[in-house]
């Protein structure tokens, strides 16, 4: 019999003050603004912050996926015309 494995998710979870390890933007600082307006700003909307007691976890797939969805963006092909 064939064990099947299951692969996680194309994400990792990234401490909100480590973020700027990983990534030049935005800012751990600006990071907070965003969690802090969650309900307002669409974070929640996407699932870009998870909790695990004190700590802030950033979704990295989720906070691309949100920036890609925010209006006048033109990452990811958009069309200029």
């Amino acid at each position: 019999m064939q064990k099947t494995l299951l692969t996680p998710t194309e994400t990792r979870l990234i401490p909100l003050s480590h973020w700027d390890q990983h990534h030049p933007w935005p800012t751990p600082a600006a990071l907070r603004f965003y969690v802090f307006n969650q309900e307002t700003n669409g974070f929640r909307k996407f699932g870009v912050v998870k909790r695990i007691g004190r700590r802030i976890l950033i979704d990295e797939a989720a906070f691309f996926r949100w920036v890609d969805g925010q209006p006048g963006n033109t990452r990811g092909g958009a069309s200029l015309n």
